[in-house]
């Protein structure tokens, strides 16, 4: 298993924070590593995320859980389980009207160790997401 983290304290409300990270259209917009999102991000919906990293290629992901202003998650991969990988985006709320945000990719399955040797290192696209996120919920 390879597992990517990143945390950030936003000043902002969780429905504004939350109000960006399901409005898939102004990805681009506040967010570096995304050059575009097709698809609505619904519960049980799929989408497709282009990602600056790797811009020729779409990852097809399905949105399997909405929480509001809470927790969403996304899930990716091959079919049987052979690769997969889980996205968790969390909002916690903290005191003086901040947020903890969390964001964390976990790849596993059969081809997962050699399927993460070949993929670029995730550190600084996951680094950027969520310094933009961070900027444009507290530019509002």
């Amino acid at each position: 298993m390879k597992t990517y983290t990143v945390t950030k304290t936003i000043r902002a409300d969780p429905a504004r924070i939350w109000a960006l990270l399901v409005d898939a259209a102004r990805y681009p917009e506040w967010n570096p590593s995304v050059i575009g999102i097709e698809g609505s991000i619904t519960e049980g919906g799929m989408i497709k995320v282009f990602a600056a990293i790797s811009p020729d290629r779409a990852f097809p992901v399905r949105v399997e859980q909405l929480l509001p202003e809470q927790k969403m998650v996304w899930r990716g991969g091959m079919p049987l389980g052979l690769f997969k990988g889980i996205r968790q985006f969390i909002l916690t709320p903290e005191a003086a009207g901040t947020v903890r945000f969390e964001m964390s990719e976990t790849f596993s399955g059969l081809m997962a160790p050699l399927i993460t040797r070949m993929m670029p290192d995730l550190t600084e696209s996951f680094e950027q997401f969520a310094s933009g996120l961070k900027g444009a919920a507290e530019a509002s």
